[in-house]
């Protein structure tokens, strides 16, 4: 079976700030490559894509993983005739969506203006590329500005252009580049009709072209052009375009076919292909292979350049809950690799990460990375040098805070002193305080693999402090001051404040670790399962003030007919296999089936709010497969009916 034809890059595109229906981008990428590329129709903020367009402003070079983030080391290219423009803006052409194709390893556009045909194919570090145009008027492959301070320069001698940029949107990382050289194999006219146009963050340049064919090669660094020249030998060769485009197939095909499912539903299986497709896309590898063999990596922490690993785009907020598990169920290898390169972040920076984008961002609260490294251990994935490394950068975040609010656990000394943190001192402080207990739990399994049993005792028993939160008047989870009392005025509707982009709806049941011990806080599990019918049943009433304005979470949730269960953020991605957890799993399987069916299809409005790199994607391939890990780091599942006839992993059944 092929399974590229099922795959739709653009669901979840046709998103805006106000109404998320995925936020993603449809991106041409190996998967965890380091280069992506998609078309950028029209830039609205961080929004540069969008699939009703029938316009493009060129295909650019992207890292962003979310809108909300935006892009870093990005280049805009565009192929231009007659009037030359040196912005995107002043370059943008019709484009027919029927001569689009838009995949993950082949991305085919006609621009009418230039009559040129742009076709690319992907490599890990690189890109083939491919321009046909229609007549012979003078033509010229326009690198155009996005962010940043760019300088270009080209090699008449080997027809190669050299780019960088220093463009980042919001990852602390010091010195930053990215390098790109472009090696045309034919096509290249006189080198003296390419020029350079301004400089700095406006600097542009237009190689010009002959013939009515050129070939290119796109190498990518974030070390120096001569890595990015390095990259264009070791991965495309003297490699086709054809032999490329086949290879980047042969590896989709390969990742996808991780997971066969049967099922009569042909919406459903275009929604379960596109969404293993976003499960590896992220994170992205920021590493490159030096002349030696070695892997080597520039370090945003400093701005040096070392040797190891690393990998970079990745919220563990997200992606703890489901993205890790699963992986820890298809891909073992890159999952043991990519725990490597987090550990690479420690060992450079003296901090785990927490939300990258090249550099740190911090932009989500906690360490939920914790949850990551613990799967990982009782998983058996990763060496123990690893393992050993990670924690002590668990045990180091759990007991330290950073000057820098972007690095670490927000609070964390005050979560020691008072076995919560004040509500006070931080925002979120109910979520901080569950995070950080979920968290501590985490260090104790991995102390438990590694044999550190005065740690396991000592973090078992912090993993109870969530207890101190709990109010048994009103059945949720409330914030505390220093002196353990709390507000007097409460509505468990209001979002933000106390709470991570939610109310004490969608985050007084954050306990995966202690489900019968959150049981006993309510009188016993028959309690618990009366306020979760509670949860499901209660309309979707929010209020605005923890954070003064709408945020679009709110919004979809509202919208939609699931009670106070908000299925377009993370927080509530457990709440349906709690029932399971307390032994009514039919009440599981009902909303399984219920949120899978309404809240995702196969289009360009396919998720029910952000993707994020790979998490929601991952749920609703887990909820389709009957399984769901509710506690990462436990080594066990919940498992209710599957949603397909049949389904087999690695080749073995499943049921």
């Amino acid at each position: 079976m092929n399974y590229l034809p099922l795959v739709n890059t653009k669901m979840g595109t046709a998103s805006h700030p106000r109404r998320s229906y995925g936020n993603t981008l449809p991106l041409t990428q190996l998967p965890f490559g380091m280069a992506s590329f998609c078309l950028q129709t029209e830039v609205k903020r961080a929004w540069f894509y969008h699939p009703g367009h029938e316009f493009a402003e060129g295909v650019r070079l992207t890292h962003q993983f979310s809108p909300w983030i935006g892009d870093f080391g990005a280049f805009l290219l565009m192929p231009q005739n007659d009037c030359v423009a040196n912005t995107g803006e002043g370059a943008w052409s019709g484009i027919r969506r029927k001569d689009c194709t838009e995949a993950p390893h082949y991305l085919r556009t006609h621009f009418l203006r230039s009559d040129c045909t742009l076709e690319m194919t992907p490599t890990e570090r690189c890109a083939a590329l491919r321009l046909t145009w229609g007549d012979d008027r003078p033509a010229y492959l326009s690198f155009l500005p996005v962010s940043g301070n760019y300088s270009y320069r080209f090699d008449p001698k080997t027809c190669t252009l050299y780019g960088s940029t220093d463009g980042i949107s919001q990852g602390d990382a010091k010195n930053f580049h990215a390098y790109i050289a472009v090696r045309f194999l034919d096509g290249c006219a006189d080198a003296a009709r390419t020029y350079t146009v301004g400089e700095g963050s406006t600097a542009c340049i237009h190689v010009a072209l002959s013939g009515k064919v050129c070939r290119a090669r796109i190498g990518l660094s974030y070390i120096s052009e001569q890595m990015a020249d390095a990259a264009i030998d070791r991965e495309c060769s003297d490699a086709s375009f054809e032999a490329l485009m086949d290879a980047a197939q042969q590896n989709w095909e390969q990742k996808l076919s991780s997971i066969e499912i049967e099922t009569d539903d042909a919406d459903q299986l275009r929604t379960f292909y596109s969404c293993l497709y976003r499960v590896f896309l992220f994170p992205q590898k920021a590493y490159e292979i030096a002349p030696d063999g070695k892997s080597m990596h520039y370090v945003p922490h400093d701005g040096s350049v070392r040797e190891g690993v690393r990998y970079t785009n990745n919220c563990f907020w997200d992606t703890y809950r489901t993205e890790f598990p699963l992986l820890s169920m298809i891909a073992r290898e890159e999952y043991a690799e990519i725990l490597a390169g987090l550990v690479t972040d420690y060992t450079d920076g003296s901090w785990l990460p927490r939300c990258t984008a090249m550099g740190e961002v911090g932009c989500m609260p906690s360490t939920l990375i914790d949850a990551v490294i613990a799967e990982a251990a009782v998983e058996g994935i990763g060496q123990r040098e690893v393992l050993v490394a990670a924690l002590q950068g668990m045990l180091y975040h759990a007991n330290h805070e950073a000057s820098d609010p972007r690095y670490g656990r927000n609070g964390a000394l005050s979560f020691v002193k008072y076995g919560y943190v004040p509500r006070e001192q931080h925002r979120e402080s109910v979520n901080l305080t569950q995070d950080f207990a979920y968290g501590d739990w985490c260090i104790a399994r991995v102390a438990e693999r590694l044999g550190k049993h005065e740690i396991v005792r000592e973090y078992d028993a912090r993993a109870k402090y969530y207890q101190n939160l709990f109010d048994p008047s009103s059945g949720f989870m409330r914030g505390k001051d220093v002196h353990g009392c709390m507000a007097d005025d409460f509505d468990p509707c209001t979002w933000g404040g106390e709470y991570t982009e939610g109310s004490a709806w969608q985050n007084s049941f954050a306990v995966p670790h202690d489900v019968q011990g959150l049981a006993e806080l309510y009188g016993g599990k028959d309690a618990l399962l009366a306020k979760l019918d509670e949860l499901f049943d209660a309309p979707p009433r929010y209020r605005v003030m923890g954070y003064g304005f709408e945020i679009h979470e709110m919004t979809e949730m509202a919208l939609v007919d699931f009670g106070q269960m908000a299925i377009s953020n993370q927080p509530s991605f457990h709440l349906p296999f709690l029932y399971a957890a307390l032994g009514e799993v039919e009440k599981t399987e009902y909303w399984v089936e219920k949120l899978t069916r309404e809240a995702f299809n196969p289009t360009e409005k396919g998720f029910p709010g952000d993707e994020d790199t790979g998490t929601t994607a991952a749920w609703y391939i887990l909820c389709t497969l009957g399984r769901y890990r509710l506690c990462p780091g436990s080594g066990e599942w919940i498992f209710f009916r599957p949603l397909v006839k049949s389904a087999k992993v690695l080749g073995k059944a499943m049921f």
